[in-house]
C-alpha cells in the first residue's frame, strides 16, 4: 500500500506548484496595474514617530546594527507613549495626508484628462422623464 500513497503525495505537490505560479502569475498582474508616476501613500502616525525615534536611538546605541531592535523599541515606545505624547506626530501625518490627497487628486484629474472623472450633476427629473420630454419637444 506504500505505492499509492507515494503517488498522492506527488499529486498534492504537483498541485502545490501550480497554486504557487498561478499566485505568481496574479502577483505580476496586479503590478502591472499599478501607476509608477502615482503619488506614494504617506506615512502614518507610528512611522513619522519612527523617523525621530531611528535618529535618536542611533545617538544612543551607535554600536547596535540590528533593524528588529530598534522596530522593538520603537513600538514598545509608541505604546506607552499617552495621546498627548503622539499629537505632534499625528499632526504631521495628517498633514502629509492632506498633501497627498490633494497630489493623487492632481494626479487622477492628469490622467483622466482634466476633469473627465467628475460626475456630472444629477436634476430630480428620472432619464426615463427626460427622455419622454425629449420626444414630446420632437414630435410637436
Amino acid at each position: 500500500m506504500k505505492g499509492p500513497k507515494a503517488t498522492s503525495i506527488a499529486h498534492k505537490k504537483l498541485e502545490a506548484d501550480m497554486m504557487k505560479k498561478r499566485k505568481a502569475d496574479a502577483k505580476k498582474e496586479n503590478a502591472s496595474k499599478k501607476n509608477s508616476g502615482a503619488p506614494k501613500r504617506p506615512a502614518s502616525a507610528f512611522f513619522v514617530f519612527m523617523e525621530d525615534f531611528r535618529k535618536t536611538f542611533k545617538e544612543n546605541f551607535p554600536d547596535n546594527k540590528s533593524v528588529s531592535v530598534v522596530g522593538k523599541a520603537g513600538g514598545e515606545k509608541w505604546k506607552s507613549m499617552s495621546d498627548s505624547e503622539k499629537a505632534p506626530y499625528v499632526a504631521k501625518a495628517a498633514k502629509k495626508k492632506a498633501e497627498y490627497e490633494k497630489a493623487k487628486e492632481e494626479f487622477n484629474m492628469k490622467i483622466n484628462g482634466n476633469g473627465a472623472n467628475e460626475k456630472p450633476e444629477e436634476s430630480e427629473k428620472s432619464s426615463s422623464d427626460v427622455h419622454d420630454e425629449a420626444e414630446q419637444e420632437a414630435s410637436s
